[in-house]
């Protein structure tokens, strides 16, 4: 019986936690209602990291966000990484816990990629009996995060987002929309962003992401956009978080800056602009 009961993340904007933040959390964290941590960063037994996500956590709603499970992979998931993660949450007791469609494992080799799946049956079934042993092990729902594409498998028998509608019907796993993800990989595969929003189901997300992303160009000279989470969230990408917000009302709404970190005052501004994002959409 997964535990249904934990008070979800409000819906307001939050921030991914980066330790050179912290006073700057701790004196005035507006507009920032809630924090996202990396998993992985604070799954060691003590020290000044555990330390202070034990303050901050006693102020703010905490999501967890996992990002080396490889739900995606071939192998079976590895229980030591598994029992690290249910210890954070046994003593955290986060709001929230997600991962990535994607995998990174592949016999004893890591990869620091998350790399993309063919959306067949056999990999449906596959990431489905995976969430289904997080879930279990966890005791809690998940959110299952659409990714970021810079290719398309010829042997896919299904859309992405019918992929992820039947994932979260099979495990009652929850859904992470990342909005940049979409436009980076509606750019990079030449496909409408509004209408991966419009087959999206809405209704299973739990958590929306906005990241930067960097422009580039493949090797004919068509652009190629990285999900770099680098720099400020792009136009269009705020653009069209207003048209998912008018289809699926406020929602917890993650500013993600992971590389080329910035001093707080412009990381605030952009977790000011999603506010203004979340203000114009009737709850």
């Amino acid at each position: 019986m997964l535990d249904q009961t934990r008070p979800p993340l409000p819906p307001l904007p939050g921030v991914g936690f980066k330790p050179q933040h912290y006073l700057d959390l701790l004196d005035d964290p507006a507009p920032v209602g809630w924090l996202e941590i990396h998993a992985e960063n604070y799954m060691g037994a003590g020290g000044r990291p555990i330390a202070m996500l034990r303050h901050l956590a006693e102020r703010f709603p905490i999501s967890v966000h996992g990002v080396g499970l490889s739900i995606g992979g071939e192998g079976p998931l590895d229980p030591a990484h598994l029992a690290r993660l249910r210890g954070l949450c046994d003593w955290l007791h986060p709001a929230s816990f997600s991962e990535h469609l994607a995998w990174s494992t592949h016999d004893i080799a890591f990869f620091n990629d998350l790399l993309p799946l063919p959306y067949t049956a056999a990999t449906l079934t596959r990431v489905a009996d995976h969430i289904d042993q997080v879930q279990e092990v966890l005791g809690r729902p998940m959110l299952l995060e659409n990714p970021s594409s810079y290719l398309a498998f010829a042997e896919s028998e299904m859309a992405e987002t019918e992929f992820l509608a039947e994932v979260s019907r099979r495990t009652g796993c929850g859904l992470l929309l990342d909005v940049n993800n979409v436009f980076v990989s509606a750019v990079n595969l030449g496909l409408d962003p509004r209408a991966y929003v419009e087959a999206f189901p809405l209704e299973k997300v739990g958590e929306i992401h906005l990241g930067g992303h960097d422009e580039d160009a493949d090797d004919a000279g068509r652009p190629l956009l990285i999900d770099s989470h680098g720099r400020e969230v792009a136009d269009p990408v705020w653009s069209l978080l207003d048209h998912v917000l008018t289809r699926s009302g406020p929602r917890p709404l993650l500013i993600e800056w992971d590389t080329d970190v910035p001093d707080w005052p412009v990381l605030a501004a952009e977790a000011t602009r999603a506010a203004s994002a979340l203000e114009r959409i009737p709850a």
